[in-house]
């Protein structure tokens, strides 16, 4: 099933997600989301266990970079020889580098300090926003889109749909639950790993309509 073109709606989605992020960047920058961070951090941590931590763990790792790398050599595999489908590929390692590079950028500009309080893994760098939010959004986002139209069955596409959120969802609340990462963090991650997203998907788009005019 071919998916439509939905480019406007892209570009739209990541306008909306830019003034997100802007509108947190701004609040963390007049500290007016202490009080939120603090608040959902000891929700979470309240349920610490040594056995949901090493589940956290796990997620964390899946959101790290070396796993990411293999990630990628799967999926490389897999486009390129087995579906063949070198401009999904193309467009799946352009939000692959854009994310790594974005995040680190970000952190760089704003250089937030990590959590202080009760973490449970020591990690270095700063804060803000998360890399593990960032690329965990854009991954995973990117991998619904390009594997769209290759899953033939509605509930085989509604599965995978499914399993994305929870991987998005899962990376993110580990970095909370370990505390190496304020939830603004978390959200800042998802929303500037959204707006990249967005962007690239509808600039894909909109390149394609282009050619299927020019070849019509």
């Amino acid at each position: 099933m071919k998916m439509p073109y939905n480019f406007k709606l892209f570009l739209s989605l990541s306008f909306f997600f830019a003034f997100g992020f802007g509108l947190i960047a701004i609040l963390v920058r007049l500290n007016k989301m202490d009080r939120f961070d603090k608040l959902v951090t000891t929700y979470f941590q309240d349920f610490e266990t040594s056995f949901l931590t090493n589940i956290m763990q796990s997620f964390t790792y899946i959101g790290s970079m070396s796993f990411i790398h293999i990630l990628a050599f799967v999926i490389f595999i897999l486009f390129y020889f087995f579906l063949k489908d070198r401009s999904k590929l193309l467009l799946f390692i352009i939000v692959l580098l854009g994310s790594h590079y974005l995040f680190r950028l970000l952190k760089q500009f704003f250089k937030r300090a990590r959590p202080d309080f009760h973490r449970l893994i020591e990690i270095g760098g700063y804060s803000f926003p998360s890399g593990h939010a960032t690329n965990a959004i854009c991954i995973y986002g990117i991998l619904t889109f390009v594997l769209w139209h290759h899953i033939p069955a509605r509930w085989g596409r509604f599965i995978f749909s499914i399993f994305s959120i929870f991987m998005i969802l899962s990376i993110g609340l580990s970095r909370i639950y370990l505390g190496v990462h304020f939830p603004s963090d978390v959200l800042a991650g998802y929303l500037a790993g959204g707006f990249l997203l967005t962007m690239i998907i509808g600039c894909y788009q909109f390149v394609i309509v282009k050619i299927d005019e020019r070849t019509s």
